[in-house]
Parts: C-alpha cells; sequence; structure tokens
C-alpha cells in the first residue's frame, strides 16, 4: 500500500470510529433548556446546568409527575446521570416505560428510586438503589438484592450485591451522587457512585419490557427538590 492509500485508509477509518461514537453515545441534556422533554413546567426547569424538579407548598401534587425524554431510547443501553436530592425527597428515573394516558405525564415500567435521607425518617435513603415497577408490580429488586423473576411469580431472591450497611456508605446523603442503570436484554443493574445496587433478572413473559421511555419524577407528598445534570446515554 503506498502512502496516499494508507491515508486515505487511516482518515477513512477515523471519520468511521467518529460517526459511530456519535451515533451510540448521546447526551439527553444540553445544559441551557429542556428541548428534547416534555413535561409540566410548573415542577420542571432547566437551571445552571441543571434540571430541576420541585414541589412548593403552593404546588403539591395528588399523583407522580414525570419530565419524559421524547427522544427512543435503545433496547441495550448504559445509562448514567448525576443527581442531588433534597432530605424529603423522591424521585427516580424510570426506563424502559410506557405513556399512563389517563393521567398528564405518567409513566408505566422500571424504574430506579431515589429518596432522601429523611424521607422516612431514618436519617438515610430507604430505597434508593432499588429496582420499583411504577404502576406496576412495584418491589423487583430492594437495595442489596439480585433477584430472578418468571411469570406468575414474585421476585426470587438469587444473592446479594452487597450488604444494606455498606451500600449505604457510597451514597452521599447530602451532596451528588452518579446513578448508573445499564439495562441488556432482560438483565437490568442499578449502580450508585459506582456500587452496584440492585440487579434484576426479568423472564417475566407477560410483564418484562425490552424498550420504552425514559423520565424523571417528582412524587406526590411534601415539597421536595430533585437535580439531575450530565445525562448520558450510550447504546449496548
Amino acid at each position: 500500500m503506498n502512502l496516499k492509500k494508507l491515508i486515505l485508509t487511516v482518515c477513512f477509518s477515523f471519520l468511521a470510529f467518529i460517526g459511530f461514537s456519535q451515533t451510540k453515545t448521546i447526551s439527553l441534556f444540553d445544559g441551557k433548556t429542556l428541548n428534547g422533554w416534555e413535561g409540566d413546567s410548573r415542577y420542571w426547569r432547566a437551571e445552571n446546568g441543571e434540571i430541576i424538579g420541585e414541589i412548593t407548598p403552593e404546588t403539591i401534587i395528588q399523583t407522580n409527575s414525570f419530565l419524559i425524554w421524547k427522544g427512543k431510547a435503545p433496547k441495550n443501553f448504559d445509562l448514567s446521570v448525576d443527581y442531588k436530592i433534597s432530605a424529603r425527597g423522591n424521585s427516580g428515573v424510570n426506563y424502559r416505560s410506557t405513556r399512563i394516558d389517563s393521567l398528564p405525564f405518567a409513566l408505566k415500567g422500571y424504574q430506579a428510586d431515589i429518596d432522601g435521607k429523611d424521607k422516612y425518617n431514618l436519617g438515610y435513603p430507604r430505597h434508593t438503589g432499588q429496582n420499583y415497577e411504577e404502576r406496576g408490580r412495584q418491589f423487583l429488586a430492594t437495595r442489596g438484592q439480585r433477584t430472578l423473576i418468571e411469570t406468575g411469580k414474585a421476585p426470587l431472591f438469587i444473592d446479594s450485591t452487597g450488604t444494606r450497611s455498606n451500600l449505604l456508605q457510597h451514597i452521599h446523603y447530602d451532596g451528588w451522587n452518579t446513578l448508573r442503570i445499564i439495562a441488556k436484554g432482560n438483565v437490568l443493574q442499578h449502580y450508585i457512585n459506582g456500587m452496584l445496587m440492585s440487579e434484576v433478572t426479568d423472564k417475566d413473559e407477560v410483564n418484562s419490557r425490552t424498550e420504552g421511555l425514559i423520565g424523571v419524577l417528582v412524587h406526590f407528598g411534601p415539597p421536595i427538590t430533585i437535580e439531575y445534570k450530565n445525562f448520558v446515554l450510550k447504546e449496548l
């Protein structure tokens, strides 16, 4: 191969790599606006490089309200986002979800749960990291559990991802955390700050889902604030 052909080959390979990277990894939030998302503007806004969900005493809600990403999520993905939640907050990231048409901005589907340290007056987050199916089968794997779900059966505990006390040590109650969701086939993993908090293998032929919408929520209840930034979605 002569020098000219070698240079052309390298250039085309580099361009192909760049194109591949661009199509496989995207940012869901531009850091300035809620373009690409839809939700109730009374509860959601973009500010200081963050997506902020806030319920005030004047805007108390009776049902959960989601901010929903309008793009199409790949079937298999690695999603990461940084979050910070108020002490009495309750939120989460839904994925492989469907809309509830009878309610505004409502979703049904898998959820990486997030709660504040005083939501249940415990001094630590009770549910953060678990897999909860919103408007469905509910608790699929609590923090520290690896479970298997088969059709018509309750989640079966297989083994532990770590002790609850040890996993709690890796959650920053008052600061920023990085949530990572890996959904590949029927295996769903939730990580916080690099620690595997829960894992579900969902073989339920009736209720499991292999694709769907992504959204974040403000939960009904007392006033809360949830902040998100650095939303990155990578196709697997």
